[in-house]
């Protein structure tokens, strides 16, 4: 009975066996593989690390979702290309927190979901400006939607 702890499905061509870190649900601790093979592993620093990494990320998508770099007076081919590049970057960064989130690890959810949040308030809120009245320009990208 060499399939007995496979749960009947074999190996399936995928290489997974009872010690990978694969989860299909989410879970919580310290051994999790966050976005690269074998990384953070056991290690409660490397983990912690992770968790900034993720959190950090998440307030820079926050930022490129609010930020205003191009000026009024800026070429619009210029600032075309300003946009497209932001646009990118912030895709590529919300596409690799997706992939961290993916890891199924509550503590890189909250991560994630914290940063947001930290990311907005600092950016997105307007509880920093001194004004009461709200710009005609709220960022230089588009929001973000499905």
């Amino acid at each position: 009975m060499d399939g007995m702890h496979d749960h009947g499905m074999g190996d399936m061509g995928m290489g997974m066996g009872m010690d990978d870190m694969t989860h299909m649900t989410f879970f919580w601790g310290k051994n999790a593989e966050v976005l690269f093979k074998g990384w953070p592993g056991h290690s409660s620093g490397m983990y912690a690390l992770s968790l900034i990494v993720v959190f950090v990320l998440a307030i820079i998508v926050e930022w490129l979702s609010h930020c205003q770099l191009i000026k009024a007076d800026t070429n619009h081919v210029s600032a075309g290309l300003l946009k497209t590049v932001m646009h990118a970057l912030r895709v590529g960064v919300s596409l690799v927190l997706m992939l961290a989130v993916m890891s199924f690890n509550v503590g890189v959810f909250l991560a994630a979901l914290v940063g947001h949040t930290v990311g907005f308030l600092l950016f997105g809120s307007g509880i920093f400006k001194k004004s009461d009245t709200i710009p005609h320009k709220v960022s230089d990208l588009p929001p973000m939607s499905c």
